[in-house]
């Protein structure tokens, strides 16, 4: 599952850990992007104490079975964390699906958690050079879904989803616990908090926020990329 920051992508996270056949990991390419962009994040020394800096090791444990032995690996990846130096040729192996959402949300919620992001940092450019990857590989494009369709009918949202990648849906995948899941990443407890305090989807979102002036030129690059993107999502 591929999507960029701030995108239901933790809450999707927690709705395939409910599916009894699944288990999930939390973006394991976040130690090896910090450590080649050397960027400052939020908890950036934790970040890669914790995990593996060598993205060839995590496209190892990738490509091979989940170590609980389960049916489906459900991965959750930022897009952000696939740079150029990254070899991406394993993604062709891999059952792909890219969750997407308007720009605005992106950036409004963004910006609050770590200020002024740039085009890179929410990952819409890099989303559409994986998109257009597997689509040279299979032929055909492969399956993008809105996270505003899930929020305004997650049932029959993860319903389509499941079958159009060959699994059965379960109720279960619309609830959680609350207070996160053991196998959220370090990063959690700044990133994680509303979903920390949710025990299923959020409701239909209302009006788009407004974006700061100085986030405008961010704005229109990355509306751009996400309605062409749009164009072949899944049709609720």
């Amino acid at each position: 599952m591929w999507s960029g920051p701030r995108n239901l992508s933790t809450a999707m996270m927690y709705s395939f850990a409910q599916h009894p056949d699944c288990e999930v990991w939390d973006e394991p390419f976040y130690a090896a992007y910090l450590k080649e962009t050397g960027l400052d994040h939020p908890m950036g020394a934790e970040i890669l104490l914790a995990g593996d800096q060598d993205p060839k090791t995590v496209i190892a444990k990738c490509t091979a079975q989940g170590p609980q032995g389960r049916p489906v690996f459900y991965q959750k990846h930022m897009t952000q964390h696939m740079t150029p130096n990254v070899d991406r040729s394993w993604i062709t192996q891999m059952t792909n699906v890219f969750l997407i959402r308007h720009p605005a949300r992106v950036l409004a919620s963004y910006d609050k958690k770590r200020g002024n992001p740039t085009l890179d940092d929410i990952g819409f450019q890099q989303q559409a050079e994986l998109i257009n990857l597997v689509t040279a590989h299979s032929g055909t494009a492969p399956l993008i879904i809105d996270s505003a369709d899930i929020r305004a009918n997650p049932e029959k949202m993860l319903r389509l989803l499941c079958d159009k990648i060959g699994m059965a849906f379960h109720p279960e995948m619309l609830s959680w616990a609350k207070g996160g899941h053991p196998q959220d990443g370090v990063w959690a407890s700044h990133w994680y908090g509303a979903v920390w305090n949710s025990t299923g989807f959020a409701g239909a979102e209302g009006p788009l926020p407004e974006v700061s002036e100085n986030l405008q030129p961010v704005l229109h690059s990355a509306l751009d990329i996400y309605n062409r993107i749009a164009l072949h999502k899944i049709n609720p």
